[in-house]
């Protein structure tokens, strides 16, 4: 009996280890790694809600260490994620710490002022990205990678998971449409993560001038890009969850355009629908919610498709599917009124619309991106972290 008892234990622990070995260890949590490079420095963070290390917010821990952080860059959304896209967040003070919340606006080209610049000593990033060229997290990245760069001030990036890091989908950005929902010559899914995408930016030299920033990254431990990885916080207020975010690269362009993608209903990214479509079962009306204060088609019944009952590998298998907009570009029928210029932005090139228009199908259409996407497998190689 004592030796089962003691058999059952050592399994236990073996299992226990195990399951330790393979849990994914975020690089805010490898504090023995960082904290020693922080010492002695004036510290600002670059992120968000989501900079959680386990329980506790990385400002929180930093904090407790006694590390003397003077600073808070956040992005779009806020420090505390509550802020509708692309509404203007301005300068304030972290409530809880009493940290200044500084705007990452007030200097030139959309990034800190001198003075604020002047304040740290190295810049520390904790964010959650989603892997998509039109989330705007990483290009705020780039501008103070740039900043940093132009001021000599070093760069700390503590890695996290990409949720759609399994796959590189779409056409690589002509850069003739960067803009503020596309800085970078990157497929819109580019299967990296914000540590291997900074390592890239510095090696590629992207940021302006061919500036090139002094940057630490801390890798994630037990994760690969086929690790499917669930976000524990959603990143922003309609990413809600693993749905919205997997379906994402498929449903954004229905911002340019005049139909719903479920913005103000409790399915964002994961419907889309216009009063004027028909031949639908499924129907929605946006409200105003916190995040969405004012959505696509307020308070108008619209009618259209349901994706969020599809399975996450059909999801996966289809990635960038161009199929929704095609459908409901057809099933309106309003011709040029139904695009606006922000879809080249967003989808990054001009043959999309033009192909659509053309009624070609979304598989033809994304026969015509398949090169891009292996020149872009090839020339990401040298900065990838972690097993394909």
């Amino acid at each position: 009996m004592k030796k089962l008892l003691l058999l059952t234990i050592l399994l236990c622990s073996s299992l226990l280890c195990q399951a330790q070995k393979e849990r994914i260890v975020l690089g805010d949590e490898q504090t023995s790694e960082y904290f020693p490079i922080l010492k002695g420095k004036r510290i600002a963070i670059f992120s968000n809600h989501t900079g959680m290390v386990g329980d506790k917010h990385l400002l929180d821990i930093l904090l407790e260490n006694k590390f003397n952080v003077v600073a808070i860059f956040s992005p779009e959304h806020g420090f505390r994620g509550d802020a509708d896209a692309g509404e203007h967040v301005s300068s304030s003070v972290d409530k809880k710490t009493g940290v200044p919340i500084l705007s990452l606006y007030d200097g030139k080209d959309k990034k800190p002022s001198e003075a604020s610049m002047r304040k740290f000593d190295i810049l520390v990033i904790d964010i959650q990205d989603v892997g998509l060229r039109f989330y705007t997290y990483y290009i705020t990245m780039c501008r103070l990678m740039d900043a940093c760069a132009e001021y000599n001030r070093k760069v700390l990036l503590l890695d996290r998971p990409n949720p759609n890091g399994h796959y590189v989908d779409g056409p690589i950005l002509d850069m003739k449409y960067k803009s503020g929902v596309g800085w970078l010559p990157i497929p819109i899914v580019h299967g990296m993560t914000l540590g291997e995408l900074a390592l890239m930016v510095n090696g590629e030299r992207w940021l302006p001038a061919s500036r090139v920033c002094d940057l630490t990254v801390i890798p994630c431990k037990n994760y690969t890009h086929q690790t499917k990885y669930t976000l524990p916080i959603p990143p922003s207020p309609n990413l809600p969850n693993m749905k919205a975010i997997y379906l994402y690269p498929a449903t954004c362009y229905f911002e340019a355009t005049p139909v719903s993608l479920g913005r103000g209903t409790s399915l964002p990214f994961q419907v889309y629908g216009h009063p004027n479509m028909t031949g639908y079962d499924y129907s929605f009306t946006p409200k105003s919610v916190p995040g969405a204060k004012n959505p696509p088609q307020l308070n108008k019944l619209c009618h259209g498709v349901n994706l969020s009952n599809m399975s996450d590998e059909e999801i996966w298998k289809r990635g960038v599917d161009l199929s929704y907009v095609i459908d409901a570009y057809k099933n309106l029928n309003i011709g040029d009124h139904f695009f606006r210029p922000f879809f080249e932005l967003l989808v990054g090139t001009d043959y999309v619309r033009k192909m659509i228009i053309e009624g070609k199908s979304a598989e033809e259409i994304k026969s015509r991106w398949k090169g891009d996407v292996e020149k872009f497998k090839e020339q990401r190689k040298p900065y990838l972290l972690y097993q394909e």
